[in-house]
């Protein structure tokens, strides 16, 4: 006889309700709100719950303060049941994050690389890259869902070639020899886009909104309707190349004024002579060749925001590893923004991201999560 695939098929999907129900849960989560909200019988939640503990994905987190009778049994997500690792590459550094399932990093690690050349030479050396990763964090190769791979580029639109990498010094180059010797299922994205939808996603997925990736490549992601909108050649958000200041410093693309250009961490580290670490160090001391190329950044990037603000009237979040050292300048920038926008004198639209350290690696990595939430 033949299994009834349908009912298989509907098993599964309580299974998986069940899951994203206790996944999703902001609250309290029990066995009874979980038959009450889905409208389960309690057999049936108890049977799903088992198989999901016996595989190790679902746990008992407590008890509910009882107002008279048994206490209610909590439930959560077991988030380091499944990893996902995500490598963001640029032009001189692998920055590689271990996420589990709520994109809590479990593990990081930066290498020095030569500029990249030939995807070929770098993908050789990937996949011992990733196996030293596992070993060294002690991160099971079989609870393994897959490896992203993060890059400051516009990509086809089959996501198989690299359209334009001006901080890579790439261009129309397929990304086969960069994934092709890695053991493990891969996935290939433009880096802001990748932040973006992270910042999306742990914000609570607050409807439409502008992500602005503030790192050595300015770019960025569009969020509408609770998906990424790529444009028509997949070059959407490309906020690091609006002109912000007409002739002015030369960009990596060639244009003059981009605000990739005044915004760029590079930039930074170029004209200050040091490090992004000591050039706010020495902002905080006030010395003043620092602050005023701080205070001339901060005024460019109030530029790209009000118009991603005219543009889009949405949230916008700064994210980048720039944003690691904006916090106490934060008020400031806000400040400047208000003061260009003839149509609202607050800026209650701009956050800080939730993923202030190693946005991309860890965006990148959130791929495979999504697949395994969708699928559990």
């Amino acid at each position: 006889m033949k299994p009834d695939t349908s009912t298989a098929s509907r098993r599964h999907q309580t299974r998986n309700n069940i899951y994203r129900y206790i996944y999703d849960s902001q609250d309290f989560c029990s066995r009874q709100s979980l038959a009450r909200d889905l409208n389960l019988s309690l057999p049936t939640v108890y049977q799903h719950l088992s198989e999901l503990m016996a595989d190790g994905l679902v746990q008992d987190s407590g008890e509910q303060q009882s107002t008279g009778g048994r206490k209610a049994s909590g439930l959560s997500i077991v988030p380091d049941a499944r990893t996902a690792i995500g490598i963001s590459v640029t032009e001189n550094r692998l920055r590689i994050s271990a996420a589990d399932l709520r994109l809590s990093e479990l593990a990081y690690r930066e290498i020095p690389i030569e500029t990249v050349v030939r995807f070929a030479d770098l993908g050789s050396i990937l996949p011992q890259v990733i196996e030293q990763f596992l070993r060294d964090f002690s991160i099971s190769p079989a609870h393994l869902l897959g490896v992203g791979i993060a890059l400051p580029a516009v990509m086809s639109l089959d996501s198989r070639c690299i359209t334009a990498a001006p901080t890579l010094h790439l261009k129309d180059t397929s990304v086969e020899g960069l994934t092709a010797q890695i053991p493990y299922p891969t996935y290939v994205e433009n880096d802001a886009t990748c932040a973006g939808y992270a910042e999306w996603f742990l914000h609570g997925k607050p409807g439409d909104m502008a992500y602005l990736s503030l790192e050595n490549g300015v770019g960025g992601a569009i969020l509408l309707s609770s998906a990424p909108y790529i444009g028509e050649n997949r070059r959407s958000a490309e906020f690091g190349h609006m002109c912000v200041e007409p002739g002015g410093l030369r960009c990596s693309c060639g244009r003059h004024g981009c605000l990739e250009a005044y915004c760029s961490p590079c930039r930074i580290e170029r004209e200050s002579g040091c490090t992004l670490q000591e050039f706010f160090q020495k902002v905080e001391r006030h010395d003043p060749e620092c602050t005023l190329l701080w205070e001339n950044t901060l005024l460019h990037l109030a530029i790209g925001i009000y118009n991603i603000r005219m543009a889009l009237d949405c949230n916008i979040v700064l994210g980048g590893f720039l944003t690691e050292h904006l916090a106490p300048y934060f008020p400031r920038l806000k400040e400047y923004t208000a003061a260009l926008n003839p149509f609202e004198s607050t800026t209650d639209y701009l956050h800080l991201s939730v993923l202030r350290k190693h946005t991309i690696p860890l965006g990148v990595s959130l791929h495979f999560v999504v697949e395994f939430l969708k699928d559990v």
